[in-house]
């Protein structure tokens, strides 16, 4: 199919390993099916409040799994598919006129309300971020802003006691989580538009996740309305009496803070600590909540460890058969953690653009971007020699852990210079 060839010629790898190259354009096709069209070719749609919307002049999409795909599909697209960015903004923006909210699930134009948290935020914030334009910018805000303090699915108890008492409210530990990181986004946004007032209000409430911290088992735990922790405690454990977590455990969710490392790091009492804890997760199986964590080394200073655990997972945890994966799909989100992994970066905050290094896959890649073409090139790279030495960007020495969602958008060449052993090429 033509259309499918030319979406993924988008990204052109070098590499003599034929099963990574195969495992790559899967991947990159996989992160291509959602979000799905939703709309006659006239532009006639079915509105979120069940209204038929006539010739709607963007395209309407549905099919937002945003829980998974805030994480690595969204900043994924946001890199290889600029043209489809201000219909997605429009989509999400239409939706939330129709039924008060950002999308959280969006399944064939109906909210399903599936998952934790407000993950339509970090998505809507990220596109913000990062410049994208033909939509109404301050709908959008309005949109992150209104969307932010509904007072459902535990965001009343949230803003009753600071954090969702997990006596009074299911699964409370994750979706407070995932709030304060979507709270961040908000704040993010706030501060690009100079509303000092919101960006106070929105980063203070994104680091409720310390009132789970106990510094006695060093785990995020579920708190009670009466400020104890439940009990019994099991961080192999996703339920015990009532669930605390979503899809995962105490061992990844103690990690949920992609927005506020130091924050986390202050809560262990130091980075040694934050380190040996760190260490010790990786003997756990992991999912979505998970999928930012092996960068955290390489945001600490520590980015031999990031490539360790990176090379490791692309090519033990991903294969070229029928099975090639190593969990549920996800629409799109496990593949597009291979395919930016792969390239050597991930954009580990929930929305802005970091993108921080880890090791690079192939050889040599060609992406498509907004302004041209963005080449990452990866010198003496092996399996043996994994781990970045020095980093140039066009031509440039390179003194950063991460690059930027506007060098990658502008084009242009990164180039690392890969050895056998570890080396820190940047200064915190």
């Amino acid at each position: 199919d033509k259309a499918w060839n030319a979406e993924l010629q988008k990204v052109r790898v070098e590499t003599s390993d034929e099963a990574a190259r195969r495992i790559f354009y899967t991947a990159l096709y996989h992160t291509m099916v959602a979000p799905s069209e939703f709309c006659d070719v006239n532009g006639d749609y079915r509105g979120a409040d069940g209204e038929i919307y006539r010739a709607a002049p963007f395209v309407n999409y549905t099919t937002f799994s945003l829980w998974d795909t805030y994480r690595a599909a969204q900043p994924l697209m946001t890199i290889l598919h600029p043209e489809k960015m201000p219909d997605i903004a429009n989509t999400m923006l239409h939706i939330y006129t129709q039924q008060g909210k950002l999308p959280v699930w969006h399944l064939a134009g109906n909210e399903t309300d599936c998952m934790v948290g407000n993950p339509g935020i970090p998505a809507m914030a990220d596109i913000v971020l990062k410049g994208y334009g033909g939509f109404d910018k301050e709908l959008a805000y309005e949109a992150l802003k209104k969307s932010a303090m509904l007072g459902e699915r535990g965001m009343d108890l949230r803003m009753k006691y600071g954090y969702i008492p997990c006596d009074l409210f299911n699964e409370a530990v994750a979706y407070d989580m995932e709030y304060a990181l979507a709270d961040w986004a908000v704040a993010q946004v706030a501060a690009q538009r100079g509303d000092t007032a919101d960006y106070d209000y929105f980063l203070d409430r994104s680091k409720s996740y310390r009132h789970f911290f106990d510094p006695e088992t060093r785990f995020m735990r579920g708190l009670d309305s009466k400020g104890g922790f439940r009990t019994p405690f099991n961080p192999f454990a996703s339920t015990h009496r009532e669930d605390d977590y979503c899809e995962g455990n105490a061992w990844q969710y103690t990690w949920l803070v992609p927005h506020d490392v130091e924050g986390l790091i202050g809560c262990f009492g130091g980075k040694e600590a934050f380190v040996e804890k760190l260490d010790s997760l990786f003997t756990v199986s992991s999912n979505e909540p998970s999928h930012h964590v092996v960068y955290l080394y390489a945001m600490i200073g520590q980015p031999a460890k990031t490539a360790d655990k990176v090379r490791e997972i692309l090519t033990t945890l991903y294969h070229d058969q029928p099975d090639g994966l190593s969990g549920n799909e996800d629409v799109g989100q496990m593949s597009a953690w291979y395919v930016l992994s792969s390239l050597g970066f991930y954009q580990v905050e929930p929305a802005g653009g970091r993108y921080f290094f880890g090791s690079p896959l192939f050889d040599k890649a060609e992406l498509r971007v907004r302004d041209g073409v963005f080449t990452v090139i990866a010198h003496n790279n092996s399996a043996a020699d994994k781990y970045i030495q020095r980093v140039k960007l066009n031509g440039e020495p390179y003194a950063k852990p991460y690059i930027g969602f506007e060098e990658i958008a502008a084009g242009g060449t990164l180039e690392f210079e890969m050895g056998p052993e570890p080396a820190v090429w940047y200064e915190l």
